[in-house]
């Protein structure tokens, strides 16, 4: 059963390395955080709109491991249509499953980014898929255009 799941999860990485949703630039975004992790060499520019406090769209432009890619493929869905303090959740939601601080994971709290609970157990890979979660949080905190996992 375990391997089915593990299967599966791998198989959405690969989905949506392969095929990213979003990957676009939004020409008038009212926000746009770039993202560097030097460690791996994902790179990405995120976009934002908004409309008073709800996110109407989410894109990114950029280049990574499937990891890196398919975690900000899956974000820029999830993340619209809710409001910056719903996203702000799910970034401490997202951050504490993969870097191990939440035991119990919650798989209805984060829907499909469970397929991403697996990278705790890769330390080096965490900055991989925590890269576009901490451009979303410089995004929404319009704390300015670019950011560093290190």
């Amino acid at each position: 059963m375990f391997e089915d799941l593990r299967d599966l999860y791998q198989e959405v990485i690969f989905d949506h390395n392969r095929n990213p949703r979003n990957f676009r630039v939004i020409e008038n975004a009212d926000r746009k955080v770039e993202g560097f992790n030097p460690l791996c060499g994902d790179r990405l520019t995120l976009f934002l709109t908004l409309d008073h406090d709800v996110i109407t769209d989410a894109s990114f432009q950029g280049s990574g491991c499937a990891i890196s890619t398919a975690s900000v493929s899956l974000m820029t869905g999830i993340i619209q249509g809710k409001t910056i303090a719903e996203a702000e959740k799910l970034f401490t939601t997202f951050h504490d499953m993969t870097t191990g601080k939440e035991e119990e994971i919650q798989l209805e709290a984060v829907g499909k980014l469970a397929v991403l609970a697996g990278v705790r157990e890769f330390p080096a890979r965490v900055k991989c898929a925590t890269l576009a979660w901490h451009t979303l949080d410089a995004a929404l905190n319009n704390s300015g255009n670019s950011i560093s996992t290190e």
